[in-house]
């Protein structure tokens, strides 16, 4: 038997659809399926835009900068997904664990695999792990991307090496800009 990983690729699911979403259901199902979630999932009418309402749930909680605040955000959120675990055997993956009962619309799933995923992300990784790009401050050109800190050593803050590289030649032209109104 294996535990899921749960905290990884949840919350990198969750990061997906906020920073992509999906023009309907089957885009989300797609999504769900390169993470490597393989279950099938019944069909609701309101799949698509109550799925919308999990991510703006998860976003409040990426948004949250206060640890306590963001504990008890995601702690309302695991209580509505309330399921005990349970253990399953399906698509050949092997017996595992999972956080949610056998037979739920996709977004109760998701909101079961994305709030424990990111319990588990936030506690085993850090409380400071999961923020919006250090570009999101800046007037030129903001990033609201979400930024999933799964690196080595706990400091990534920028959503991609592109928001990086424009962060660091800003900040290079104003210390040029500097030395020249001092020169």
């Amino acid at each position: 038997m294996h535990l899921n990983p749960y905290g990884e690729y949840a919350v990198l699911l969750a990061a997906s659809l906020a920073g992509d979403w999906p023009d309907d259901r089957d885009g989300i199902v797609a999504r769900t399926r390169e993470v490597g979630m393989t279950m099938d999932f019944p069909t609701a009418p309101e799949d698509h835009p109550r799925t919308r309402e999990v991510i703006d749930d998860w976003l409040a909680i990426v948004d949250a900068s206060d640890p306590r605040e963001r504990a008890r955000l995601l702690n309302a959120q695991m209580a509505t997904a309330a399921a005990y675990p349970r253990l399953t055997d399906h698509d050949g993956e092997g017996w595992h664990l999972h956080y949610r009962d056998e037979v739920q619309p996709l977004p109760d799933v998701l909101r079961a695999v994305i709030s424990v995923g990111t319990a588990l992300h936030l506690t085993t990784r850090g409380m400071h792990r999961l923020h919006r790009c250090a570009a999101a401050g800046i007037p030129t050109n903001p990033c609201s991307a979400v930024v999933v800190d799964i690196t080595r050593n706990g400091r990534q803050q920028y959503c991609s090496v592109r928001c990086a590289n424009r962060a660091a030649v800003r900040r290079h032209r104003a210390r040029a800009a500097q030395q020249r109104r001092s020169a």
